[in-house]
């Protein structure tokens, strides 16, 4: 028995540490954001109360109150929430249209040097319009309905995943093309087992970065057009005009989390797609 316990002693050993190293890691992964938001709440407070008189002191309340005001308060929530939801449905619907016509458009460009002359001027061209000139054009063309807040969106999104998608098939290692033409492999076979493949990376890019240009196309859609479903983008003109600040704040909040929450999604969508398709992920995890 005694040669049985020494045996097995050591063996809780590497737990404490591989609990110890986790530990560690969650701290290092969260510390500094948590930090830097203590820092940002102190300033807000500092602000709202050192800087700006009572009177004043509506142009950015304090956090307790916009939490009060706009979280704890559950007719003002529901309020919010309802337009954030109907911003949501706008902004992935433009999101996932953006990404089908971005990845054909970057697709078809990739195999023709006549098709990328021929679109990629007028891709540069479109994402250097000034939105906020061209969201009442928009209406004018299409009305100010559901359809024009999608196509805003779309708008917005277009433009990163195009350009991305495109250099990312455009970038793969001349060894390898080098590899598929001793095996003689046609034109689509190239596409898909070697072009795509290696331009994962940049594709999912591209589409991070959309996803936050969706949902500001969504919200600037929804301070131009009235009808349908009200969005965030009316609630936050709404909350504007009645100086109902906490409200206000309140409704940047959430829509700043309707972005990061589109952003991690497809981190994390990325993150699993090239863990099983691209070598990249494993070089990483090893």
């Amino acid at each position: 028995m005694t040669s049985i316990t020494t045996t097995m002693a050591p063996a809780a050993e590497p737990i404490t540490l591989a609990g110890q190293g986790r530990l560690r890691g969650y701290v290092t992964m969260g510390g500094p954001p948590l930090i830097v938001f203590g820092l940002f709440v102190a300033v807000w407070y500092l602000i709202s109360y050192g800087l700006l008189s009572e009177r004043r002191r509506f142009l950015l309340p304090p956090p307790h109150d916009v939490v009060s005001v706009g979280f704890l308060d559950w007719h003002n929530f529901a309020e919010i929430l309802a337009g954030l939801g109907s911003t949501a449905a706008i902004s992935l619907t433009g999101f996932a249209i953006a990404g089908a016509i971005g990845f054909t458009l970057a697709v078809v460009m990739s195999q023709s040097v006549a098709m990328e002359r021929s679109f990629y001027p007028y891709a540069v061209a479109l994402q250097t319009l000034p939105v906020l000139a061209m969201t009442p054009l928009v209406g004018l063309w299409f009305g100010f309905d559901t359809f024009s807040r999608i196509l805003i969106c779309s708008i917005l999104a277009l433009f990163p995943i195009i350009t991305n998608t495109l250099f990312g098939l455009k970038s793969v290692e001349p060894s390898q093309r080098d590899l598929f033409d001793l095996m003689k492999a046609g034109r689509w076979t190239r596409l898909w087992r070697l072009e795509i493949p290696a331009a994962l990376p940049n594709i999912l890019t591209g589409l991070r970065i959309s996803g936050g240009l969706s949902v500001i196309g969504a919200i600037v859609a929804d301070f131009f057009f009235r009808q349908g479903d009200p969005g965030i983008g009316r609630l936050l003109d709404i909350y504007r005009a009645s100086l109902e600040t906490e409200r206000l704040y309140a409704a940047i909040i959430c829509s700043s989390l309707l972005g990061l929450a589109l952003f991690l999604t497809n981190t994390l969508i990325s993150r699993h797609v090239l863990r099983n398709w691209h070598a990249s992920a494993h070089s990483k995890s090893s």
